[in-house]
């Protein structure tokens, strides 16, 4: 690609990753420093996989299986239960897409889980919310706040740049109309977290834009509560079978690189303990980061990889951030603390 035909922002931006990651690494952390000081959050949260039939065949999923599963209402309940039993704030319900599971399915799921118990409830992707859509975008996600919805993970965004999306993701909506799901969520007061995965078949360039298009919508509607950048764990998976993933120090770069443009719009980048591993999670935190993610009480998507490990407790979260020398901090979904 031609240095001419980039951005002042897009050039800048590559030349810190490429020529001055040490200057990045120390305006990330300083810009982290001023913002969130030395509190490092996470979230009390249990992580629901609904079903893991889906109809998409991404290349980098290695969760969709033939021999598949639908959790009923009850079940899920249950989950939800055994979430409030352990003072989770929060619980996230997230699926494949499963054309056996039709939109009253959704609703009533929602609608039960906030009868029933006084907790967050983040769910359902853009990609989930286009496929329990049969009217308008609007007109669902205003059912679904009617219903209880609080706020959505900003997942499915993978890599939105197009050339990019069609190659690893080619069934999945386009970065178009992720855009407009998101959006209107937001004008819709829904709040939404903002994803990016990387370290597959994407180029530096793809992903500043990547985090400049999610610049742009928070510049617009304010609603992302954090980035989370997502490396590919190439386990189980036919985009593994061509690609190794990323090593630690490209992951650093993308975290500090990701606080760097960011700095004004989304205060809270966050490492994915389960996607970086303990070490590299802890590590993030003087490159960037300031948030390290939920403690989900159970994860099927990344598990499903085979390269993840143990999924962290409330202790472990607050003895990896002590180790860091750094506050450890429970909050809620949109951030606010706790205790």
């Amino acid at each position: 690609m031609k240095m001419a035909t980039l951005s002042k922002i897009e050039k800048k931006a590559l030349k810190l990753v490429k020529k001055k990651e040490f200057k990045l690494f120390s305006l990330a952390d300083e810009i982290r420093e001023k913002n969130k000081g030395k509190e490092v959050t996470y979230v009390v949260n249990r992580n629901i996989n609904y079903t893991n039939k889906c109809g998409l065949n991404c290349s980098f999923c290695s969760f969709s299986k033939e021999k598949n599963y639908i959790l009923s209402t009850d079940e899920i309940l249950e989950k939800v239960e055994e979430a409030k039993e352990k003072n989770a704030s929060e619980v996230c319900l997230q699926g494949g897409i499963n054309k056996d599971l039709k939109r009253d399915y959704y609703f009533e799921l929602v609608e039960k889980i906030k009868e029933n118990y006084n907790i967050h409830l983040h769910a359902f992707s853009p990609q989930e919310i286009n496929h329990i859509a049969e009217d308008s975008i609007k007109e669902t996600l205003v059912k679904l706040k009617r219903k209880g919805l609080d706020s959505i993970p900003g997942t499915a965004a993978e890599m939105l740049v197009e050339d990019v999306r069609q190659e690893i993701c080619p069934n999945k909506i386009s970065s178009k109309k992720w855009v407009e799901i998101i959006k209107t969520a937001h004008k819709l007061g829904i709040p939404t977290t903002a994803t990016m995965l990387y370290g597959h078949e994407e180029s530096w360039m793809d992903r500043i834009r990547h985090i400049l298009k999610i610049k742009k919508i928070q510049e617009e509607t304010g609603g992302f509560t954090e980035f989370i950048p997502l490396p590919f764990l190439p386990g189980n998976n036919k985009l593994g079978k061509q690609n190794n993933g990323t090593l630690s120090i490209e992951d650093f770069k993308v975290i500090a690189l990701s606080r760097v443009l960011l700095k004004d719009q989304i205060d809270n980048i966050q490492a994915s303990w389960l996607k970086l591993g303990k070490e590299d999670a802890k590590k993030s935190l003087y490159f960037g980061a300031n948030d390290l993610g939920g403690t989900l009480m159970e994860e099927n998507i990344s598990k499903s990889t085979g390269l993840v490990e143990e999924i962290p407790s409330k202790n472990d979260m607050h003895q990896l951030i002590r180790e860091a020398d750094r506050k450890p901090v429970e909050r809620t979904t949109l951030y606010d603390k706790i205790g």
